[in-house]
């Protein structure tokens, strides 16, 4: 009972909002009385001003950079400087940074808050929902770290992806011994380690001898030489040995392009200035010498200033 009298209450409070959003004069305190709103799209942006800013207050413009350039123009000359827009896939990203570039607030407004709110069916209704939102202020701005760290987000993003893609050319090295019954993950624990890389790359070079693939055993491996070689006894089928050649090829380019993306966050990180704790030049000798001696004349002054008084007492 106390469930559906709130569902009823929520119900009812949600018709309330949209009468009042949906009329002339809602009752709400204008937050952002020089706004815009902008519905995002893979194709092309809706653009909504308000009515006195412009006799064609809703616009199209293709996501085109040159378009883009001139939404930014347009939001200038009506007055524009705060912009609401969805953050709709990746289609956001070069219209946000143009719009910063151009000294704007922009607002990125999360689309799961605002697709339960009633009102808006086509990208015209949206971009003016928005707008009219953002002028209340009750859109909350989603958190967009700084240019900076943006840019070190997307060198790591890109080396997290080689790294899981060096891990599955592991897993399919792991599959193509085990399908020729190599048993060396019974053996050693890693296969990317130094054993398991040099068994693995000895067998693509052509080696077939166990004993001879086990003396590549590195000293910190458990396993003794007799257990390696027993589970490197196989059937060697031309066709996974194959596979397995195409793999270590593959490991070693992701392994590379690891590599790459570590330069570039070193580098980008080298950028950064630490003003946390500054650290002061060291003193000259001579301005050393010379606060040693200005001490010590206070210090002569100190003592010969306590003498002179204790005489006249």
């Amino acid at each position: 009972m106390e469930t559906a009298k709130k569902l009823w209450q929520n119900r009812k409070e949600k018709k309330e909002w949209a009468r009042r959003l949906q009329s002339e004069d809602p009752g709400l305190e204008v937050v952002h009385p020089h706004a815009a709103g902008i519905d995002v799209g893979n194709s092309a942006h809706y653009v909504a001003v308000r009515p006195d800013r412009d006799p064609q207050p809703v616009r199209r413009f293709e996501c085109f950079t040159a378009d883009l350039y001139r939404l930014a123009d347009w939001l200038k000359s009506c007055g524009v400087n705060t912009v609401a827009l969805q953050s709709t896939g990746v289609y956001w990203i070069p219209l946000y940074d143009i719009l910063e570039e151009r000294g704007f607030e922009v607002y990125l407004v999360n689309a799961r808050h605002t697709k339960n709110l009633p009102g808006r069916k086509s990208d015209v209704q949206e971009s003016q929902w928005l707008l009219k939102l953002h002028t209340y202020g009750l859109l909350n701005n989603s958190f967009h770290p700084a240019s900076a760290i943006r840019t070190l987000r997307t060198y790591w993003r890109q080396r997290a992806a080689h790294v899981e893609g060096a891990a599955t050319c592991i897993l399919r090295m792991q599959k193509a011994l085990t399908q020729m019954n190599l048993q060396l993950a019974n053996v050693i624990s890693d296969l990317s380690g130094v054993t398991g890389q040099k068994i693995v790359r000895a067998i693509v070079a052509g080696e077939r001898d166990p004993h001879e693939l086990a003396k590549l055993r590195d000293a910190r491996i458990q396993a003794s030489h007799e257990e390696i070689a027993k589970s490197l006894e196989g059937n060697w089928r031309p066709e996974l040995v194959f596979v397995l050649q195409q793999e270590v090829d593959l490991y070693d380019t992701y392994q590379k392009r690891i590599a790459e993306c570590d330069q570039q966050i070193e580098k980008h990180l080298a950028t950064f200035a630490d003003n946390r704790n500054p650290v002061q030049p060291p003193s000259p000798k001579g301005e050393i010498k010379k606060k040693k001696k200005s001490r010590r004349k206070m210090l002569r002054r100190l003592i010969s200033a306590t003498n002179s008084s204790a005489s006249r007492e």
